[in-house]
């Protein structure tokens, strides 16, 4: 627990007391409080025992109706159909509880894999680590988008801005100084602490760690922070509602039969089992545990291939994109940034041609390295890629003998920030404040258009001047032809200044030169991108770059098309929503923008009913992450707060990644839909053929224990393995899915009532041969056999479902999919077939399911019957395909 006040005390003697210094903790040190204070995570709730787990999987309505069919079979004296009932219920209840903690499982690792980092001074060295690994002690360096992740107290500050919401409830941002503060001082007004949970929304800090763990402030409330609360999906909530309706449904047609059944003067028990057998074939048991399983295996899948899905949600939503709105910067390009040109002193050259004799050149150097938060460590850069290119570049100026002092970290040792203005998107600049030569000194860098604006002198090599018209044409002329590259450009100036530095006097600079730097396009985003136009989805590009260097990669990518239009956040500001509807197909790549900006795109598409998906990195992303319906996070350069904002991180930060991502989420929801179609037109089959008999007065045709045989075993593989079907390519030649069409459409009714009615057909003429004893029957006798009708029945409605299981792996035929393309498929066949074949074989086991021995003859009827459905079927299939294509 803590047992100070840090927030009393002066940060000096925090620093002292915790055994830190300026170079940050020892890695030894550290390794040493991490084994006495433990990691940095919060103790969570504790999950659901398995016991409890285990008895909430009987709490489904249509489990508690097989719960009721089993205890009437009790009472009908049928104790081995009482048995093997309650003993599937069992082992349903068993399947259930361990996909429930495979589950928990994989919420775990997806949680390890999007959980945050911080950027620790340890040895003397900035490193990134992980945030379990913080200690007290520990330095931390914080800057906008960050999640704060301990309880520290602040040493020095920059303009910092602070989100507490998650602790204290309140929602505006808080200034962070390093003031000593009261000791009563309340924990809303500590102004020089930063805690656990909140996130940095402006400027930054070095702090230090005074608690981790449970020991700070957020970990002090239970349960506030990473409780695991399990939502259910949209998909899964219709699922709930089919289930509700299908069980009331069951009821009254239950009632209706056993009603029936007993006007026809039927004992009471032999009409319950008549009620209690289609109760059995109605219900799905096995649907909802199978839906679970298919989408978190489709979750897997997706984390294997780089899209981290934290909403079970965004699955079922990515299946209905339509539009992809995607940053440039590292999504589409490389997010390798290199400088390539500088212009100076009004002429073109490389940044080997710098001179650091000059002072001019000293001087876009110094701005360079000191307006700049990144940093090399270990030969490895760690920050923006834009500010890595400008240190890397130093590397390529040459130095005169043996002066090395001109290198970053040697200039950043003796010249210390005073002030600063961080970067933010609205501004498009950054400005820092140092003594330079004994002088006060502003440097600045920003957007060219938005910087030149702000000069009002101009440095050559022969010194300062005015700046005039012809000056400012021939930046904007030079800032042109680098942009029609495809290349992004900063400008560079300073200013000397004795005042406090503030947003007032953000202006008067002397402008210094221009630097362009390159991020060439990924070679899989032209790929990507025509993949997603075959898919039916609008790519956008939204990027702060300009419009002409936005529409250079753009048009490179496949994105911009003759047609298209680019537009700018001020252009985008000047237009009416109406003048925006009317142009949105068309603009294809919007530059300059701002926050607001990417909300109002968002907005627009959705109101003309698109689906739309939004990729982000920064703080000030975030609200237009959640706006969209799929919000997507870069995990490489991407910001906590966008991450803690998304529905799915990009762990390589790649535009294909998302396309991938929306194939395999189409295919999630094409092998639920397909499972859902297995399991339903099975069980069709199994209504048809017991009110048929009931109609027709003839004995029941499957006990209520066959049944169950058949939905919790024998099909429950092949629909597992259904749900395992590799994704198609042909996936991408469909239109996004309508996210208010549910599964249950009349044409998907209509293939569900026309297989069940093919199988029900087998079925019944299976039953009927055994009934009236056929004549191809071995030892044929002609009074009525219902028992070895019911196994006939029975046999035959096993086995043409597990054929049916080939059926319903795609819309094309097995010929054309191929029969081996999904061995799992094949697997779940063969091991239905061995069920079944024990329970015909072993006699102990055709005692238990009411089975009888069959002749060989009535094998090969059953086996000709359970075919002929799947053969139909195919043909129609064949048929369609022939008429589609050609």
């Amino acid at each position: 627990m803590k047992t100070k006040n840090y927030w009393s005390l002066a940060s000096a003697d925090i620093i002292s007391e915790l055994g830190s210094g300026p170079d940050g903790l020892s890695s030894n040190r550290a390794r040493q409080l991490l084994l006495e204070k433990g990691e940095n995570v919060l103790d969570e709730q504790k999950p659901d025992s398995i016991i409890k787990v285990f008895f909430s999987q009987f709490c489904d309505l249509l489990i508690v109706i097989l719960l009721i069919a089993a205890l009437i079979s009790m009472f009908s004296g049928n104790i081995e159909s009482t048995i093997v009932i309650f003993l599937v219920l069992i082992m349903n209840a068993v399947l259930g509880t361990i996909q429930h903690v495979k589950a928990q499982r994989s919420l775990e690792s997806l949680k390890q894999l999007s959980s945050p980092s911080a950027k620790v001074i340890r040895d003397g060295s900035v490193i990134e680590i992980h945030s379990k690994d913080i200690v007290p002690g520990d330095i931390i360096m914080l800057e906008a988008g960050d999640l704060i992740v301990a309880d520290c107290r602040i040493i020095e500050s920059f303009s910092l801005q602070v989100n507490e919401s998650a602790l204290t409830g309140e929602s505006a941002n808080v200034d962070k100084f390093n003031d000593i503060l009261g000791n009563d001082t309340p924990l809303a007004d500590r102004t020089n602490m930063v805690y656990s949970g909140s996130l940095v929304t402006y400027g930054r800090a070095r702090v230090i760690v005074t608690s981790t763990g449970m020991d700070t402030e957020i970990g002090n409330i239970a349960g506030l922070m990473n409780s695991v609360k399990e939502r259910k999906t949209p998909l899964q909530v219709s699922l709930d509602d089919f289930s509700k309706k299908l069980a009331i449904m069951i009821m009254i047609i239950c009632g209706l039969v056993f009603a029936l059944c007993l006007v026809r003067k039927m004992p009471m028990l032999d009409s319950m089992m008549f009620a209690v057998a289609l109760a059995v074939a109605a219900i799905p048991e096995a649907l909802s545990s199978i839906v679970t399983i298919v989408q978190a295996m489709g979750t897997r899948k997706m984390a294997k291939e780089n899209a981290i899905i934290k909403q079970l949600k965004a699955v079922e939503s990515l299946g209905c994109v339509s539009v992809i709105c995607s940053d440039k910067t590292g999504t589409l390009t490389q997010n390798k940034m290199t400088v390539q040109n500088i212009y100076i002193n009004s002429e073109e050259i490389s940044p080997e041609q710098l001179d650091i004799s000059l002072p001019l050149h000293r001087y876009l150097l110094y701005d360079a390295i000191l307006t700049n938060d990144s940093c090399i460590t270990d030969g490895k850069c760690i920050g923006d890629p834009t500010e890595s290119a400008l240190l890397e570049m130093l590397k390529k100026v040459p130095f005169d003998g043996t002066d090395n002092s001109f290198n970053e970290n040697h200039i950043r040792n003796h010249m210390q920030r005073i002030e600063e203005l961080p970067f933010d998107s609205v501004r498009k600049l950054m400005s820092t404040k140092y003594y330079i030569h004994n002088v006060p000194t502003v440097l600045t860098k920003g957007a060219v258009d938005v910087l030149l604006d702000r000069c009002s002198f101009i440095r050559d090599n022969d010194g300062v001047r005015k700046i005039n018209s012809s000056d400012i044409d021939s930046i904007k002329q030079q800032n042109e032809v680098f942009s029609r590259k495809g290349q992004r450009v900063l400008a560079f100036a300073y200013k000397e200044c004795h005042e406090p530095l503030n947003f007032e006097n953000e202006n008067d600079f002397i402008f210094i030169g221009l630097i362009s730097m390159i991020d060439p396009p990924r070679p899989e985003a032209v790929q990507a991108v025509k993949d997603a136009r075959r898919a039916g989805i609008m790519p956008v590009m939204i990027t702060g770059d300009h419009k002409i260097t936005a529409s250079a990669i753009a048009e490179a990518i496949g994105i911009f098309r003759q047609g298209d239009i680019a537009v700018t956040g001020s252009e985008l500001d000047s237009m009416s929503d109406e003048e925006l509807d009317s142009k949105l197909e068309k603009i294809s790549v919007y530059a300059r923008v701002s926050p607001e900006n990417k909300i109002r795109i968002v907005e627009r598409w959705q109101n003309k009913g698109r689906i739309v998906s939004m990729t982000g990195d920064g703080v000030n992303d975030a609200p237009a992450l959640k706006k969209a319906d799929v919000g997507v996070a870069m995990g490489i350069t991407g910001t906590e707060v966008s991450k803690d904002a998304s529905d799915m991180i990009l762990a390589d930060d790649n535009f294909a990644t998302i396309i991938k991502a929306v194939t395999n989420g189409r295919c999630v929801y094409r092998n639920i839909r397909n499972a859902i179609l297995f399991l339903l037109s099975g069980n069709m089959a199994a209504i048809l053929a017991v009110l048929y008999t009931s109609i027709a007065g003839l004995p029941v045709p499957f006990a209520p224990v066959q049944l169950l045989f058949i939905n919790l075993l024998t099909d429950s593989l092949p629909a597992i393995a259904i749900g395992m079907e590799p994704v198609d390519d042909s996936l991408l030649d469909e239109k996004p899915r309508d996210p208010s069409q549910g599964i249950l459409t009349k044409s998907f009714l209509f293939r569900i009532i026309g297989q069940g009615f093919l199988i029900a057909i087998a079925v019944m003429t299976a039953y009927y041969m055994g009934y009236n004893n056929s004549v191809f029957a071995q030892g044929a006798q002609t009074a009525a056999n219902p028992a070895l009708a019911m196994t006939m029945a029975f046999a035959t409605l096993t086995l043409a479902r597990l054929f049916h299981g080939f059926n319903c792996r795609t819309d094309k035929p097995i010929s054309k999919a191929g029969l081996f393309s999904n061995i799992y498929s094949v697997s779940a066949f063969c091991a239905g077939v061995c069920l079944l074949i024990m329970v015909l074989a072993i006699p102990f086991l055709g005692t238990l399911f009411s089975a009888v021995t069959l002749s060989k003859m009535q094998l090969l009827q059953i086996i000709i019957l359970a075919f002929v459905p799947t053969m139909t079927i195919q043909i129609l299939k064949s048929v369609s395909y022939m008429i589609k294509n050609h």
